[in-house]
């Protein structure tokens, strides 16, 4: 196996730690970044970086380069959650989550395609999810984050293929990471009186979904096939719970009002 030169965003915990210790295993020179400078005895080298600041991107995309003179892969895992109604959104809750997840994303992938498209290769890997596919209740910027991830991420592999680059999304169902307990709620969605059962209700499954789900162990795994694979897809619905397998086929085959029905019964909005 050729080893590879990795930048991994938000590597301090949950996946983007599992798939940096993944990745220095099978040999290769890891890159994690968080935005307080941490350090770990996994071999992993960790840089300070905001996903949100570009110029605190460039300063640590530079580093690498000076240090090993090239990047091969970029795998953006950084990104938050918020949890509330969409109508009862404050404009910074909107923007923070926006600006994180694919504000974050967009300013990684154009700070390291000038390098990539020098080398004429490289492989982006962007963190979408399940709740890309489909919105989910009570997460819905959470969700509108990812969809721009997905439309982002399909324009982006048509334009920079010519390059040598290729773009994959990866689409994460649940797992058991500190998502569930950083996660930011809406204080104004709690106190509303139409909202707050119903987003108590939802909010329960989906933390009990998470707190269950699978290992993040399971997807850095899955990471690392992707990364020695010679042909990439575009698409990879990474989870070990069937369920959310199939709710991802069925998003694309149903009637999208027998979905929707199907999405309000599972979630008990």
């Amino acid at each position: 196996m050729q080893h590879k030169i990795i930048l991994v965003t938000g590597a301090s915990s949950g996946f983007g730690k599992a798939i940096s210790e993944q990745l220095v295993k099978e040999g290769h020179i890891v890159y994690g970044t968080s935005r307080k400078l941490v350090t770990f005895d996994n071999g992993c080298k960790m840089l300070q970086m905001d996903v949100t600041d570009r110029m605190s991107i460039n300063n640590a995309i530079l580093q690498i380069i000076e240090e090993q003179k090239q990047i091969d892969v970029v795998i953006n895992n950084a990104g938050m959650g918020i949890g509330g109604s969409v109508e009862l959104a404050t404009k910074e809750e909107i923007a923070l989550q926006m600006n994180t997840n694919f504000g974050g994303t967009v300013n990684v992938c154009s700070c390291v395609l000038p390098y990539m498209r020098r080398q004429r290769t490289g492989l982006i890997i962007n963190t979408s999810s399940i709740g890309g596919v489909f919105g989910i209740p009570y997460q819905g910027f959470y969700s509108a984050s990812k969809f721009a991830i997905e439309g982002y991420s399909e324009a982006l592999s048509l334009e920079t293929y010519q390059f040598g680059v290729r773009v994959v999304m990866v689409e994460p169902g649940d797992f058991s990471t500190g998502f569930t307990g950083n996660r930011k709620i809406s204080v104004a969605t709690q106190n509303d009186p139409d909202y707050q059962a119903s987003f108590a209700r939802v909010l329960k499954n989906i933390e009990h979904d998470e707190t269950n789900g699978g290992k993040p162990e399971y997807l850095a795994k899955q990471i690392a096939k992707i990364v020695a694979s010679k042909r990439p897809r575009l698409r990879y619905v990474i989870t070990p719970n069937f369920t959310q397998k199939l709710s991802v086929l069925l998003s694309k085959i149903m009637c999208g009002r027998h979905f929707q029905a199907m999405l309000r019964k599972f979630y008990n909005v």
